[in-house]
């Protein structure tokens, strides 16, 4: 039987890396044709190194990480090269001793929360199921270690959020309890797909911090998948730029960030809000495409016509678990209020959980507020019944965090697209097939995407394919929680350029709800800012980015990634 590296085996000898990856090729099988993805890829990590691939979606991040740890879907395979780990040739490993290797020598943060979690099983036993599988502890002490796992994840209440399931957490939640799990076991490398994507920025600072901590403490090197420059800026010690399956530039974080050699590594700096800030909307008359020419002027919005959408007052009670002090309740949402004007755009920042999501929610009728109200264009949406609610809401529409979770998977691209002009009879077949390949052009996606699955679609192409399908009905608002988060920075730039162009142009007005106070800075004409349910403060973006007045909200600025890199060196562009 082949050797397996063990947990508790020496470090590597000196000058012997951790990990080497050498010749690394991997296709996919695609209308059973084969499609390399991976080109030759070779690099090292050392014990207790940070390395950060970087790369736009479908450059074959999440591949490389994937084939790493065996963990390729079914229409993929490793053609050739050799992933060696701990003196141990990973290639060799049997499905059994594989089991042993994952989770205890190497951890994964995957990508996806929602697809991650077993929805039908407790949060807290998930998280001790690596400590109990491998062995490691017995099942009732692991159960309390899982609580204090949670706690350094940066869950509130650990104790009792371990006994809820995966659907009574937010996003962000979810994503730290992936990385409790990945972290349980203290593994000698773990391998960080996307792993703060979906979290606030101080969370993301304390995630991070936490598994910077377990680096120095433990010698554990991290591989670092993201499409956050600011952050692989803050945290790498190297960074590899990946485009198209292959390496393009590799080197310490300060050489290749602060001079890049490749002309897509400039792209990607120049189009990293953190690093090379710049201002989409300077008004909302107005915006300046990527090749910098004006789109057209639209009248800004105005208070005279009265507010597109009003909240007031209001107020969501969620009922918790019984324990045995007797029936608890989070007040999710406590008294707030506020308004989106025509044509611009409202950014609701806070950490996870502070109620941002639930607000949206409330204002789109997706549920219920405990009390409070909400109008739209006068009417009041909270009174709406049957058709006429139905109607309503196609003057609105939603683009989700997850674009794993927000499209069918027995659909192709077109027929996501399509459904909501089906669903309101909008137009022929022919028509509609028109309309559609408009929406992908329009969020760059090639036209023969249309006909395939979400499954051979990136985590970025899935949430392109939601925006478009969002903007199917030419809605007047649209809610954009987190749409971007799942983006690598070029193609973020792209539609964050896409959406405020066709706000110019149709006068749409959006909610946009981020974690990513560096995009809410060029994206939104005023801030609200939330925190434990309540609205701390709000108002031009200028006055509360630059201007802010309440310890939580320059905690929050802090706290953005790629500040500590713009402290210490200029970077290009």
């Amino acid at each position: 039987m082949t050797a397996t590296p063990a947990q508790d085996s020496p470090p590597t000898g000196a000058g012997e890396p951790l990990l080497k990856v050498e010749g690394l090729r991997v296709s996919y099988l695609v209308d059973g044709t084969p499609r390399e993805a991976v080109h030759g890829v070779s690099f090292e990590i050392n014990a207790g190194e940070v390395v950060a691939i970087v790369g736009e979606s479908g450059s074959g991040k999440t591949t490389t990480a994937h084939a790493i740890i065996n963990l390729l879907p079914g229409n993929a395979r490793p053609d050739s090269g050799s992933v060696v780990f701990a003196g141990a040739d990973l290639s060799r490993l049997t499905r059994k001793e594989w089991q042993g290797v994952r989770g205890r020598d190497i951890g994964l943060i995957p990508q996806d929360p929602t697809a991650s979690l077993d929805p039908l099983q407790k949060v807290g036993p998930q998280v001790a199921e690596a400590l109990t599988i491998h062995r490691l502890q017995p099942k009732k002490e692991a159960r309390r270690d899982a609580v204090r796992l949670l706690a350094e994840s940066g869950i509130r209440d650990a104790e009792s959020r371990a006994r809820q399931y995966p659907h009574q957490f937010s996003g962000g939640m979810r994503q730290r309890v992936l990385i409790a799990s990945a972290l349980a076991a203290r593994p000698r490398l773990v391998i960080a797909d996307e792993p703060t994507s979906a979290l606030d920025v101080t969370v993301q600072r304390q995630i991070l911090d936490n598994i910077a901590a377990l680096t120095a403490e433990r010698g554990t090197a991290v591989l670092l998948i993201t499409h956050d420059l600011g952050v692989a800026a803050d945290r790498a010690d190297r960074i590899i730029v990946m485009r198209r399956g292959e390496i393009v530039e590799a080197g310490s974080a300060a050489q290749v960030l602060g001079n890049p050699r490749h002309a897509y590594t400039r792209q990607l700096i120049a189009a990293a809000p953190g690093l090379s800030p710049q201002r989409l909307r300077p008004t909302v008359a107005g915006v300046t495409r990527p090749d910098g020419t004006a789109a057209a002027a639209a009248p800004g919005p105005t208070g005279s016509e009265g507010p597109l959408v009003q909240a007031r007052n209001l107020r969501k009670v969620f009922h918790l678990p019984r324990t045995a002090k007797g029936p608890r309740t989070l007040t999710a949402v406590n008294d707030v209020s506020l308004e989106i004007l025509r044509g611009e755009t409202l950014a609701l920042v806070g950490e996870s959980g502070s109620g941002k999501s639930t607000v949206a929610r409330l204002l789109l009728r997706l549920d219920k507020p405990t009390s409070g109200s909400v109008t739209f264009d006068g009417e009041d949406l909270t009174a709406a019944r049957g058709e006429r609610l139905r109607q309503l809401r196609r003057r609105f529409q939603v683009v989700f965090q997850s674009p794993y979770a927000s499209l069918d998977p027995r659909f192709t691209v077109a027929d996501s697209v399509a459904e909501p002009l089906r669903a309101f009879g909008e137009g022929t077949p022919s028509d509609r097939r028109a309309r559609v390949a408009g929406l992908l052009d329009a969020v760059h996606l090639p036209a023969d995407y249309g006909r395939r699955q979400p499954a051979e679609l990136s985590g970025g192409q899935r949430q392109r394919v939601a925006i478009a399908r969002a903007l199917a009905l030419r809605p007047e608002l649209v809610v954009l929680d987190e749409a971007v988060s799942a983006l690598d920075v070029s193609v973020q730039a792209q539609i964050l350029a896409l959406l405020a162009e066709l706000q110019v142009q149709d006068r749409l007005s959006y909610l946009f709800i981020s974690h990513d106070l560096a995009v809410v800075q060029q994206i939104s004409d005023r801030v609200a800012v939330m925190r434990g349910g309540e609205l701390l403060e709000a108002g031009t973006t200028e006055s509360v980015l630059e201007r802010p007045e309440h310890g939580y909200t320059r905690e929050l600025i802090s706290a953005v990634p790629g500040r500590r890199t713009l402290a210490v060196q200029d970077l290009p562009g």
